[in-house]
């Protein structure tokens, strides 16, 4: 069986391979990766070009395109902060405040994406944590999978149900509906919010965040240091003072009488007088202390967390598209491209020493900056970034726009329910009804519009391709049949367990499209409906629980909660296996064989 798939079925398993081998090395971006893939399948002759190509025009993809506009809207109006604000109030205590986000992170997430919720929920739970003293540990990851759980209950919940249904199409199969998972997500929800609120609690660690790590050690090590009026740096630029290559410590921000000049050019000239802050471990003190023509100051007045309209503190955890990724700071030009000076880095939880800009920068790192107050709407929505939080901020929330944005929303669920309309025309008119209500800008939107996603989107469908038209995947269903002995609920196990293993290691929506043609294959060879096994690969594909990079908002709460990767280990195995116990058991009843 094995030598029948031949030299196109080798290459596409060589592609595969080599393409997890990128992702998982982080050196280059996930868009390069697949489009690379894709033009290689295309270029060999395993795939046409119209076959490469179609995962772009594929229903589900472009179904998710559309809805960038209705998640641009719920940002811009604040919408998302609007409702979290009011449901969640003041916590009684840690049960009473997870049971608070996991309710409703959950029921948002099976209509609306699961990455803005979880964006704006961060915010909301960091301030909940320094205004109680509750750790940002115990409330972010059960917010965190509360919005995955949820988001299997609809298509519209992630983007990965989306893509399903569009293969189901693609396929020529009858046409899932908005509440085709909803049988099987909701006995799936309610076995992972049952845990959550019980064993998984106990099993959560009790860690101060990254960005409270950074803020204590910035705090700590910030000097405050004046430039003599006659001394020999006034009239010089900051690069020509030499201020700018020091090698313990880094310029953060120069105060000239009531200015605040944040993310200082190195052009810039300096004056007598001037206040230079810098942020420096304690041993880079001494090298301060040795510039001429600068000296302490008497009057240390500076504070970090001090928000004066001229700084303000963000953080934000870079994504994997982010240009920087496999560079440092400074051949980044990180500083002057987004006017924004960074104080402090944080991986996997952990704050990072040295100077920042000498660190090589990976997907997921969280950085703490300061910069002008304008930052967050300039970069509020930009794919660079996971998440983009001003700290002790609350940002505007337009309730008119908020309602209507709600309420295009709802529009859109009841004429895909009720009245059967297609979900691409129905999201299509909600978003040009955001659009023409002026909920959302179009400069606004062109940030949000998230290409690069698309593109990997879109790419995975060429590889899903390849596997079925260069027989890989019938070759890989009948070893499943052969190793559960051609026994339909073991092979479906075994397909779930396979998809659940694709997610944890490369990314949900690549699992799904990979995974799709090896479910059908194996109903196909087992004569049986495909549906059972179409779900099986839905709902594993979603069930990214015990990795940061099996699901992107796993990503986006590392560095804010402070978190090790074996704590995704240590709370999200245990959930894995409950939600897939439940989801099998929910599919063999639904879709009995």
């Amino acid at each position: 069986m094995v030598e029948a798939i031949g030299w196109q079925g080798w290459l596409t398993v060589a592609v595969i391979a080599a393409t997890l081998g990128l992702l998982l090395w982080e050196r280059f971006t996930p868009d390069k990766i697949l489009a690379s893939a894709a033009l290689v399948l295309m270029a060999s002759g395993v795939l046409s070009p119209a076959e490469a190509l179609a995962g772009f025009w594929n229903k589900g993809v472009l179904t998710v395109a559309v809805l960038f506009v209705l998640v641009a809207a719920l940002k811009t109006t604040g919408a998302i902060r609007w409702i979290g604000n009011w449901v969640l109030g003041r916590p009684r205590g840690l049960l009473h405040a997870q049971a608070r986000t996991i309710g409703l992170a959950a029921p948002l997430s099976a209509f609306i994406n699961n990455t803005p919720i979880v964006a704006m929920m961060t915010s909301a739970v960091e301030h909940w944590s320094r205004r109680t003293g509750l750790p940002p540990s115990r409330l972010l990851l059960p917010m965190n999978y509360a919005t995955i759980l949820g988001g299997m209950c609809t298509l519209l919940g992630t983007s990965t149900n989306l893509i399903v249904a569009g293969l189901v199409l693609q396929a020529g199969l009858p046409p899932m509906n908005m509440f085709t998972p909803l049988g099987v997500g909701i006995v799936a929800a309610a076995v992972g919010l049952a845990y959550l609120l019980t064993i998984g609690r106990w099993l959560l660690p009790d860690r101060r965040s990254a960005f409270q790590q950074a803020r204590a050690d910035a705090r700590e090590y910030t000097v405050e240091m004046l430039v003599e009026p006659q001394g020999p740096v006034a009239g010089l630029t900051i690069g020509e003072a030499g201020l700018r290559h020091l090698e313990d410590s880094f310029l953060l921000e120069l105060i000239r009488g009531n200015d605040v000049h944040p993310a200082v050019a190195p052009g810039m000239k300096l004056e007598g007088g001037d206040r230079l802050v810098f942020v420096c471990g304690t041993h880079a003190i001494r090298e301060l202390h040795l510039l001429e023509g600068i000296r302490p100051a008497t009057d240390q007045v500076f504070k970090i967390e001090h928000g004066d309209g001229q700084r303000t503190l963000v953080e934000v955890v870079l994504s994997a598209f982010h240009p920087a990724i496999g560079r440092t700071l400074v051949a980044a030009a990180f500083r002057s491209h987004y006017n924004a000076a960074v104080i402090a880095i944080a991986r996997r939880g952990q704050r990072l020493h040295g100077k920042p800009g000498e660190v090589e920068l990976q997907a997921g790192d969280t950085l703490l900056v300061e910069t002008d107050s304008a930052f967050l709407a300039r970069y509020g929505g930009s794919a660079d970034f996971l998440l983009v939080n001003e700290i002790d901020g609350s940002g505007a929330v337009d309730r008119r726009k908020a309602w209507g944005v709600l309420g295009a929303l709802g529009l859109m669920v009841v004429a895909n329910t009720l009245l059967g309309v297609d979900i691409l025309l129905s999201a299509t008119a909600a978003a040009v009804a955001v659009v023409l209500a002026r909920c959302v800008s179009l400069v606004e939107l062109r940030r949000s519009l998230d290409l690069r996603l698309l593109v990997v989107i879109g790419s995975s469908f060429a590889l899903g391709a390849a596997l079925d038209r260069s027989g890989v995947a019938t070759v890989v269903a009948s070893a499943l049949g052969q190793w559960s002995a051609a026994d339909p609920l073991t092979t479906l196990i075994l397909v779930y367990i396979t998809t659940v293993v694709a997610t944890e290691m490369l990314t949900n929506n690549a699992a799904a499209v990979l995974m799709f043609p090896i479910g059908l294959a194996a109903a196909g060879q087992l004569g049986t409906d495909p549906m059972p096994f179409i779900m099986a690969v839905m709902m594993g594909a979603s069930a990214g629980f015990i990795t940061p990079i099996g699901y992107q908002t796993n990503l986006m709460i590392y560095g804010p909660g402070g978190y090790r990767f074996t704590d995704y280990i240590r709370v999200g195995l245990p959930l894995s296996i409950c939600v897939g116990t439940a989801v099998l058991w929910a599919i063999s009843r639904l879709w009995p064989f």
